[in-house]
């Protein structure tokens, strides 16, 4: 049996990230891809897609897909408290800037996180996909998982994302 040995091209980098919770869980993301916070509102469910993207809101004019990071995460479903949001971000893929939101349990705050602060992910086995965390931030006695955005997500879900959001668009 031949292992594949997969060498990560992302590493985290000092600087802002918007930190937040996933059940007891601490994750950032790059405070650049993130567009603006919300609160929690009705999500128009899409028939015949993924269970983690949850559907797609109306925001001010522009349809958002909404994934559901807990359940893409394989945590169970998000369940909605006075705390939970969307966050809105921008994904890139290939020459394309998508717009998407992700439902997440609370926001906590914008951290300065510097390069000293940064571990790079452990490696936990072969058969664990662990390519989008991009290192583990040890800041104010805890750990955050540092992630990028568009290893989250699949070939697959872009593609779901982009049918639901043109469908949506010319409805």
């Amino acid at each position: 049996m031949v292992q594949k040995t997969v060498e990560k091209t992302t590493k985290a980098q000092s600087g802002k990230y918007l930190t937040f919770k996933l059940g007891d869980e601490n994750y950032g993301l790059e405070i650049h891809k993130v567009i603006e916070i919300i609160g929690m509102q009705d999500v128009t469910p899409v028939p015949r897609t993924p269970d983690h993207l949850r559907g797609v809101i109306n925001l001010r004019g522009i349809i958002h897909p909404v994934i559901d990071l807990n359940k893409k995460f394989d945590m169970g479903m998000t369940e909605q408290t006075e705390l939970t949001c969307i966050i809105v971000v921008t994904v890139e893929r290939e020459e394309e800037k998508e717009q998407m939101g992700i439902i997440v349990d609370a926001v906590s705050e914008v951290e300065d996180i510097k390069e000293e602060e940064i571990e790079d992910t452990p490696s936990l086995g072969t058969d664990i996909n662990t390519d989008f965390i991009i290192g583990m931030a040890k800041t104010k006695d805890t750990v955050k998982m540092l992630l990028d955005l568009q290893k989250i997500l699949s070939d697959q879900d872009f593609n779901v994302i982009s049918k639901v959001k043109d469908k949506k668009e010319s409805d």
